[in-house]
């Protein structure tokens, strides 16, 4: 019975999905995923960290409640906004406190901290960071935001009032400010690729199209129907993960 019910849900989340064809991925209760450079890693509700290797999710050690991977390896913050790098299999503490980070930069790293400040630590100090130092050049960033990620072609935030932002940031964190984009999300993703994926605060998930080195902003929001409500996305290399209110975790083809 219990197969068949699992059965039908897949089956519902093809009909329902259109062009998006899900599945079930068997870890319970994720809270935050996070998919880049062909690795995907996540946390759940007991802030367990964890890295997927095949169809097997690998219990990574530590207790965090954010992670992020991309180009300039694997990040993460813990409960109390302490920062790390997964370094030669163990977490190293970096200087400064965040409460959301994110590796996707071309290789920088940005976060925003517990009074939503943005930061941006160059790519000139992440790749390479292996342990503690004296001070990291931490740039502080303009503006409020709650959920912060970047991609090859711009860096998408949203802040407390669901407004969705994009900055052209550098590798030396260099920038021209935010640019608001149309629409409300609670939170905001941004693929290898530069794909940009979000969920609002009703638990509808948008794509959005257009995107390109020379119209970094896109051209519209399209909506990616889902049969159930979706708190947190992430995108890489044709993958849609998404976790849903409930806690379920669905892994999404186009």
């Amino acid at each position: 019975m219990r197969a068949t019910a699992v059965i039908l849900l897949v089956y519902s989340l093809l009909v329902v999905g259109h062009a998006w064809e899900c599945q079930i991925s068997m870890i319970k209760n994720l809270v935050q995923i996070d998919a880049g450079i062909g690795q995907v890693v996540a946390t759940d509700a007991s802030q367990i960290p964890y890295y997927l290797v095949g169809d097997e999710w690998i219990r990574l050690p530590g207790s965090l409640s954010h992670i992020t991977v991309g180009p300039a390896g694997i990040w993460g913050v813990n409960e109390a906004y302490a920062i790390y790098k997964y370094v030669a299999g163990n977490w190293v503490q970096v200087q400064g406190l965040l409460k959301q980070v994110d590796a996707g930069g071309d290789p920088f790293i940005v976060g925003a901290n517990m009074h939503d400040a943005p930061f941006c630590l160059e790519s000139s100090v992440t790749v390479g960071y292996k342990g503690p130092v004296t001070h990291l050049p931490w740039t502080a960033l303009p503006g409020l935001v709650k959920y912060y990620s970047c991609g090859p072609f711009g860096c998408w935030a949203v802040n407390n009032d669901d407004n969705i932002y994009i900055m052209n940031l550098k590798q030396d964190c260099q920038n021209n400010g935010w640019i608001q984009i149309e629409g409300k999300l609670s939170m905001i993703e941004v693929g290898t690729d530069g794909s940009v994926f979000g969920a609002n605060s009703k638990g509808d998930v948008y794509t959005r199209h257009g995107i390109s080195a020379s119209k970094p902003e896109g051209t519209g929001w399209r909506q990616i129907p889902m049969c159930m409500r979706i708190k947190h996305v992430t995108y890489d290399l044709g993958h849609l993960w998404v976790i849903s209110n409930s806690g379920i975790t669905m892994m999404c083809k186009h």
